[in-house]
């Protein structure tokens, strides 16, 4: 059987409603919005309060995504949810299977962290290509406000909550044109959220732990060093998979981590500013959910435009990495 070729062909984004400047921040923390803005390039983020949730936000996402594509819930045949902070520990992409009313598909959750979007538009890409699957929902979402220690400064700033999501099709043309994923789990204790158990004994000689997660840890100068020279690595791996150069590239969308690394690896891709999307000054890190973001922002405020080319890339930790490069549009 011939592969299938596969298009990206909607998308959708949502966010809480509360906004965290830098100035409200420095309220909390012994910090100012010249501090912030000048090493990480974050103004703003959103964060979920109470009542909101990993579901809802993953939900408005997913509908803006299917109705762009002009499908309905009904018509999906699997829905994959990246994220790292979801409702339910054993799973979220089935209640967000319900909440959509998308009863046809098949729905799992896929954990990579800040690379979760990338890995999942991957995975989708394969299921579509050997014909299992036709339409797919792919969405990337986080509220990382769970998880951030909001007494330490150096992560505090970083993160905001958020989602976004694309609908991938199985189509005559392959837009899907190259990838490349990575992995390095030894580098895993520069950017965790790790268990923190607390032990109860059950029986005589017989105790097990049982607990929570600790606040996000990162040692930040390793994850920039890291981004810095592996990034521009993997994007160059996926151009040379897709017979494409970098000049032929129309926008460069990276994982929105910090100001300063989208402008080393541009630099080093010789890929000019006006070609690098950013909205990292409006939401923060959102993990999973930040190259989706901007991806629909873009598409909507007309930016991106059908058969525009682009390099998108995810990093973050595990650790993990990846790039895609793609076509928008049927």
């Amino acid at each position: 059987m011939k592969p299938m070729g596969i298009a990206i062909t909607g998308s959708g984004s949502a966010t809480p409603g509360a906004k965290l400047t830098n100035q409200g921040l420095s309220q909390r923390v012994e910090t100012s919005d010249e501090w912030i803005t000048t090493r990480t390039g974050i103004k703003n983020r959103r964060v979920a309060g109470e009542g909101e949730s990993l579901t809802a936000i993953a939900t408005q996402a997913g509908l803006q995504a299917l109705e762009q594509a002009g499908l309905s819930p009904a018509d999906l045949d699997l829905i994959i949810l990246a994220t790292s902070t979801p409702d339910d520990l054993f799973g979220n992409a089935s209640q967000i299977q319900a909440a959509l009313g998308a009863h046809q598909a098949v729905a799992f959750d896929l954990t990579a962290a800040c690379s979760g979007f990338l890995f999942a538009l991957v995975t989708a890409g394969q299921y579509i290509r050997t014909g299992a699957y036709q339409k797919v929902l792919v969405i990337g979402a986080d509220l990382l406000s769970r998880w951030v220690n909001w007494s330490d400064r150096t992560t505090c700033v970083l993160f905001g909550d958020g989602a976004g999501a694309v609908v991938m099709e199985a189509n005559p043309e392959d837009r899907l044109l190259g990838f490349e994923l990575k992995s390095d789990g030894s580098q895993n204790n520069c950017l965790q959220l790790a268990y923190q158990p607390k032990y109860e004994e059950i029986l005589p000689n017989l105790t097990v732990g049982q607990g929570t997660y600790q606040f996000i840890s990162m040692n930040g100068k390793e994850v920039y060093r890291f981004a810095v020279q592996r990034v521009p690595e993997v994007i160059e791996k996926a151009l040379f998979h897709a017979q494409i150069g970098s000049d032929e590239v129309d926008w460069l969308i990276l994982h929105q981590a910090n100001q300063r690394i989208l402008d080393a690896v541009a630099k080093r891709l010789n890929i000019p500013d006006r070609k690098v999307l950013s909205n990292l000054a409006n939401y923060g890190n959102t993990s999973a959910a930040s190259i989706p973001l901007v991806l629909d922002e873009a598409v909507r405020a007309g930016q991106i435009k059908p058969g525009d080319l682009i390099a998108a890339s995810g990093f973050g930790a595990g650790l993990t990495w990846g790039s895609a490069i793609f076509r928008w549009g049927h």
